[in-house]
């Protein structure tokens, strides 16, 4: 499952409408091929991780779903290409 459907599920579902408005920014500049601005796409992946440590810690989000969420984020946009 791909990352950005991941978050929408894990996220609560009295948020999740809310929460999917916000992903749409995020998603707009991660998945756009024609995008070459790799530090754009870094920067943007670290606030999508800011924006999901903040979800955990208003507890729309929970702990483990936020670990996972985080190490997929920096595994697929943040680890350093081979």
């Amino acid at each position: 499952m791909r990352t950005f459907d991941l978050i929408r599920d894990a996220v609560l579902p009295d948020f999740r409408e809310r929460v999917a408005e916000y992903l749409v920014q995020y998603e707009n500049v991660l998945l756009d091929k024609y995008i070459t601005d790799v530090q754009l796409k870094r920067d943007t992946a670290n606030q999508l991780r800011g924006y999901l440590r903040g979800l955990n810690t208003t507890r729309v989000l929970g702990m483990a779903y936020w670990e996972e969420l985080d190490r997929r984020v920096v595994d697929t946009w943040l680890a350093p290409q081979s």
